[in-house]
C-alpha cells in the first residue's frame, strides 16, 4: 500500500537554488516522517494565491524566502512572539483553515552559534551588524541568551537606533543595547554577527581590526565555498571565523520541529552539504 506523504513547499523567487527540498528530505528520511518537500517558483505578484492555493489543495506547511517574508507576514492570521519581533515570517502552518506564522531564522543562528559552535554568548559582548529584517529575526533569540551588551550597528545611525527601541521595548531585557555608526563601534567584542548584505556584494564593511578581541567569533549570515569577506578579515586578523551553513540548515530544524514535533540531528545534514552540495 502506497504512503500518503503529507505535503510541504519553499515558496520564493528566484528558488533554484534553494537547499531545502535537500535539507528537509534528510531530515525527513532520518526521523522517519512521511512528508514530500519540494521548491516553488511563486509569481512576485501571485505569491498568496499560490500559497492559498497550496493551502486549499491540503498542504500541511510551508518555508517562505525571498522576497516574500513580510507578504507572509501580512497575510497570517496568527503569529509568534519571534515572528512579531522580527516582522516577517519564513515559516508557514495551516491548521483548521488558519495560517499560522513563525521566524526560525534567529534561533537558527543562535542554535548554530551556541550549539554547533560551542560559544557561550550569556555575559559576552555581542556585535551586531546591520539593522535590517535579519538583524530584526535574531534579536529576540540573541536577547534571551542574555548577553552582557549588545551593540546594534548600522550604516545609517537612525535605522540601528530604531533596533534599539525595539529591543529595549522587550520586557525583562537584562542586556545594555546601544545604537552606533559604523565610525562609532567601540571594539573588542565577543562575538560579531555580520547580518548585512556586504557579503552578497563582495563588499568589506568599514571596520577597524580592534573590534575583535584574541577570542572572538566572528559569524556571517551568508555562506558559500569561499570565504566571506567579512570572515577573511576577521581570519586575518587571528579570530574564529563561521558563516551561514549552520544557520541554514538549524532554521530549517526547527520549521521541521514547529511542523513535526520532532527535532532532527543536524552534524550529518551540515556536512552532507559542506562536503558536497554547496553551489
Amino acid at each position: 500500500m502506497t504512503k500518503v506523504l503529507e505535503q510541504y513547499r519553499v515558496f520564493g523567487n528566484p528558488i533554484a537554488h534553494s537547499k531545502s527540498p535537500l535539507i528537509h528530505g534528510l531530515f525527513a528520511e532520518q526521523t522517519k516522517q512521511d512528508i514530500d518537500y519540494q521548491k516553488v517558483l511563486a509569481p512576485i505578484d501571485g505569491f498568496e494565491e499560490t500559497v492559498r492555493g497550496f493551502m486549499a489543495a491540503g498542504g500541511k506547511g510551508a518555508n517562505v524566502t525571498v522576497p516574500f517574508k513580510l507578504e507572509a507576514f501580512a497575510m497570517c492570521d496568527v503569529l509568534s512572539e519571534r515572528a512579531k519581533i522580527a516582522g516577517a515570517v519564513n515559516t508557514l502552518s495551516f491548521q483548521e483553515g488558519k495560517i499560522i506564522g513563525d521566524n526560525t531564522d534567529g534561533a537558527g543562528l543562535v542554535r548554530d552559534i551556541v550549539v554547533n559552535a560551542g560559544f557561550i554568548i550569556q555575559e559576552k559582548r555581542v556585535l551586531l551588524l546591520g539593522a535590517g529584517g535579519a538583524s530584526r529575526g535574531a534579536l529576540l533569540p540573541i536577547l534571551s541568551q542574555q548577553p552582557k551588551e549588545l551593540v546594534i550597528a548600522n550604516r545609517t545611525r537612525s535605522k540601528a537606533e530604531e533596533l534599539k527601541q525595539l529591543a529595549t521595548s522587550m520586557s525583562e531585557l537584562r542586556t545594555e543595547v546601544t545604537a552606533a555608526s559604523w565610525e562609532e563601534i567601540d571594539g573588542p567584542f565577543d562575538l560579531l554577527i555580520n547580518a548585512t548584505s556586504s557579503s552578497l556584494q563582495g563588499e568589506r564593511l568599514p571596520l577597524a581590526s580592534t573590534v575583535f578581541g584574541k577570542q572572538s567569533l566572528a559569524y556571517d549570515m551568508m555562506y558559500g565555498a569561499e570565504r566571506t569577506v567579512f570572515l577573511q578579515f576577521a581570519q586575518d586578523a587571528g579570530v574564529q571565523v563561521r558563516d551561514g551553513l549552520g544557520m541554514l540548515i538549524e532554521q530549517a530544524a526547527e520549521a521541521f520541529y514547529v511542523w513535526r514535533g520532532v527535532r532532527p540531528e543536524t552534524e550529518y545534514v551540515f556536512k552532507q552539504l559542506r562536503e558536497g552540495a554547496i553551489g
